[in-house]
């Protein structure tokens, strides 16, 4: 076990986990941001994406140690009252269904918003491939992607 100070959604958390321990567990475990899910445990389905620095990054292979002084965000830090330009739009075009998925599919769409403000349809795709949605709501996260890049 070791004590390491890990900054979460603009915050410094102290947790007392192994090293090797992924961020998804320290999330969920340690610091009951659930939010962030646990989907296929390979890094292959989008389901525990966080930003690290900004980047849209699987939490289930990134442990706690390779984090260093890098800054997490959560769907919970994503905007304090869920009105971040793509939590609207994906209330406004009605895109889950089950929503296991979908803080994952968000924090993804953000990251791509912040660095592509104006992504085209074939950009959107490109940054969504991967995240899995088991209800296959995808023209939907797409066009909620869309109307949220107008809006931000």
């Amino acid at each position: 076990m070791a004590k390491l100070n890990l900054k979460i959604n603009g915050e410094v958390k102290e947790v007392d986990v192994d090293p090797s321990t992924p961020i998804l567990w320290v999330l969920r475990d340690h610091l009951n941001l659930v939010g962030t899910k646990y989907g296929c445990g390979i890094a292959q389905c989008g389901a525990c994406t966080v930003h690290l620095d900004g980047t849209a990054t699987r939490s289930c292979m990134l442990t706690v140690s390779m984090v260093g002084n890098s800054e997490i965000t959560t769907i919970e830090g994503l905007s304090e009252n869920g009105d971040h330009p793509v939590q609207k739009a994906w209330l406004d075009v009605d895109v889950p269904q089950c929503g296991y998925c979908q803080a994952g599919q968000i924090m993804t769409a953000a990251a791509l918003l912040d660095k592509n403000p104006n992504p085209s349809d074939e950009e959107i795709e490109m940054a969504m491939n991967g995240n899995i949605c088991r209800c296959g709501t995808y023209l939907r996260i797409k066009k909620a992607v869309k109307i949220a890049s107008e809006n931000s």
